[in-house]
C-alpha cells in the first residue's frame, strides 16, 4: 500500500514534537526546595527495569477479592523482585524502628479504590520485618475520600491512618497540612493567578511525607486518567503528596501533567523515601478515570511490583492499551476526547519524562519483566 505524506502531516507531526519538548522543557525547568537523606533505595531503587507479574485466577470471585490468593500473591511477588523469603524480603525496605507509610488511592470510589486484603497483606510483610502496626501510617491526601470508602473501618488494629486536607477543592492554595520547607516551584498557575504569587506557582509536600514517616510503600491501581493518561505510580504519588496540584490540569486543553508529574516526584522527600512500588491490578479502569465507572471496569487479576516507577507504568500502560484495544477503543496516546473523558491530549509522557529524569527505566527493551501465574 502506499504512503502520502503531505506537508500538512509533517507540520502536525512537527508540532507534537514541539509541543513533547516543551513539556520536557517545563519539567526540567522546576525548581526544587526539599532535602530527604540520600539512599541506594531511593528511586529507582534497588531493582531499576525490573518489575514482577503476578497473576492469579482466584483472586476475585464474584466480583470480591480473596484474601488468601492475594496472599499467596503478594508472598510471590516479594520473593521474585527480591530473591528472598517473606520477612527478609520486606526487611530489603525497612527497618525495626522506622515508621512507614502505606499511600493508598481512594479516587476511584468503591468500584476501583485499595483494597483490604491488599493493604493486610502489606502491614502483614511490615510486621514480619520488625515493623509492630503502631508504626505502620494508612494515608490518602484527603480526610473525606478516605473515610468515604471506608478505610478506616477495615486498618487493623494500631495502624494510624493520616490526611493532609479535609476534602478536594478546585483552589488549593491552603498550605495547612503541608510543609512549607519542601516545594515543587514551576512558572504553572491556575487561570486567573499571578504567576509571581509563590503560592499559586508552588506545591508543598505533605506533612506525612516530609516529617511522620520514615519510608513510604506506594500502593497503586491499574486506571485510567483523562489527562496524565493512566494513573498509576508516579501519579499516585505527584497528586497524593503535595497540594495545589489542579493547576497541571485546569481544563480540558490547559494540561501539563506531562512535566508536573516528573517534577513532583523528583522531589527527595519523594523520590529518597519512596522504597517500593506495589500495583494492584485484580480490578482495573481501563476509561473515564480517574473516577470510576463500572462499565469500564474490568478484573486483570493481576498484581505488580517494583521499586523503578517508571518501569512499572511502562508495564501498566502497555496493558492498559491492550484492553482498549480488545474493546475496540484507541491507544491512549491516540485516543479522542468523548463523553467520559474530554481531554484534548493525555499526557502519558509524563513516565518517559520521569524516566528522562532518572526516577527509573522507560525503554521496553530494557525493562526486565518477569512473569508468574499462579493456580486456581
Amino acid at each position: 500500500m502506499t504512503s502520502f505524506f503531505t506537508r500538512r502531516d509533517f507540520l502536525l507531526g512537527a508540532g507534537a514534537v514541539t509541543a513533547a519538548l516543551s513539556v520536557r522543557d517545563l519539567a526540567l525547568s522546576a525548581q526544587v526546595s526539599s532535602k530527604a537523606p540520600e539512599s541506594k533505595l531511593a528511586m529507582p531503587g534497588l531493582y531499576r527495569g525490573k518489575v514482577v507479574e503476578v497473576v492469579h485466577p482466584g483472586s476475585i470471585v464474584n466480583g470480591q477479592y480473596q484474601a488468601e490468593p492475594v496472599m499467596q500473591m503478594m508472598q510471590r511477588g516479594m520473593k521474585e523482585l527480591t530473591g528472598l523469603d517473606w520477612a527478609d524480603a520486606w526487611r530489603q525496605f525497612v527497618t525495626p524502628g522506622e515508621v512507614v507509610g502505606v499511600k493508598l488511592n481512594p479516587v476511584g470510589g468503591k468500584l476501583c479504590c485499595s483494597a483490604p486484603e491488599v493493604v493486610r497483606a502489606i502491614i502483614h510483610g511490615l510486621n514480619a520485618a520488625g515493623i509492630p502496626n503502631k508504626d505502620i501510617v494508612a494515608y490518602d491526601r484527603y480526610r473525606k475520600q478516605f473515610l468515604d470508602v471506608g478505610f478506616d473501618k477495615w486498618l487493623p488494629e494500631g495502624v494510624r491512618w493520616m490526611w493532609a486536607a479535609e476534602d478536594f477543592e478546585l483552589v488549593q492554595q491552603g498550605i495547612e497540612g503541608y510543609d512549607p520547607d519542601h516545594y515543587m516551584d514551576m512558572a504553572l498557575t491556575l487561570p486567573g493567578y499571578d504567576v509571581t504569587n509563590l503560592t499559586a506557582r508552588r506545591s508543598y509536600a505533605a506533612q506525612f511525607i516530609t516529617k511522620r514517616v520514615d519510608k513510604l510503600i506506594n500502593l497503586c491501581l491499574l486506571k485510567d486518567h483523562q489527562s496524565a493518561g493512566i494513573t498509576m505510580a508516579l501519579k499516585n504519588l505527584s497528586h497524593g503528596l503535595v497540594n495545589n496540584v489542579n493547576r497541571s490540569h485546569p481544563t480540558p486543553t490547559m494540561n501539563t501533567c506531562g512535566a508536573f508529574i516528573p517534577a513532583v516526584v523528583s522531589m527527595p522527600v519523594i523520590r529518597n523515601k519512596t522504597v517500593l512500588h506495589i500495583m494492584d491490578g485484580i480490578k482495573g479502569l481501563y476509561h473515564g478515570g480517574p473516577g470510576a465507572r463500572p462499565q469500564f471496569v474490568w478484573e486483570q487479576k493481576t498484581m505488580w511490583f517494583a521499586t523503578d516507577p517508571v518501569a512499572m507504568d511502562r508495564v501498566g500502560w502497555r496493558v492498559l492499551d491492550q484492553k482498549r484495544v480488545s474493546v475496540g477503543m484507541a491507544k491512549l496516546e491516540d485516543a479522542k476526547p468523548d463523553q467520559f473523558s474530554t481531554y484534548l491530549h493525555r499526557q502519558t509522557e509524563h513516565v518517559e519524562i520521569a524516566g528522562a529524569l532518572g526516577l527509573g527505566e522507560f525503554d521496553l527493551e530494557k525493562i526486565r519483566l518477569r512473569k508468574v501465574t499462579l493456580r486456581a
